[in-house]
C-alpha cells in the first residue's frame, strides 16, 4: 500500500467536539467516587440490566474493578459468615447505571 493511500482513511466514528471534555469530567468525579469507597461493598447495575455484588478493589481510566463473593458449588453464596471473595469483575463506567453502597 502506498503512502498516498494511508493518508485516505474513512472515519466510522468521531465523538462530537464537546463531549471529549464532557466524557473526562464525568470519569474524573466517577474515580473519586470509587476511591472514597474502596474497599466497600457495593451493589452495581449496568444499563443492560445486570445487577453484581461486590467490594470496590480500583478504579482506572473508566474501569471499575469489583471482587465478587465465592459461591458454592449450588451457585449460592456462603451464608451465614462473611462473604469470601476471589474473581475481579471489571465494569465500564459507560455501561453502570447505579451503584449502591451496601452496609
Amino acid at each position: 500500500m502506498s503512502l498516498q493511500q494511508a493518508n485516505h482513511q474513512q472515519h466510522l466514528y468521531q465523538a462530537e467536539s464537546h463531549m471529549g471534555p464532557t466524557l473526562q469530567s464525568v470519569r474524573d468525579r466517577f474515580s473519586q467516587i470509587c476511591k472514597h469507597h474502596a474497599n466497600r461493598h457495593v451493589r452495581v447495575e449496568t444499563m443492560d440490566g445486570d445487577v453484581f455484588e461486590g467490594m470496590i478493589v480500583g478504579c482506572n481510566k473508566g474501569i471499575l474493578y469489583i471482587q465478587m463473593p465465592m459461591e458454592n458449588t449450588n451457585g449460592q453464596r456462603y451464608l451465614g459468615r462473611p462473604p469470601v471473595y476471589n474473581a475481579i469483575l471489571p465494569l465500564v463506567l459507560y455501561e453502570l447505571l447505579v451503584i449502591t453502597l451496601l452496609m
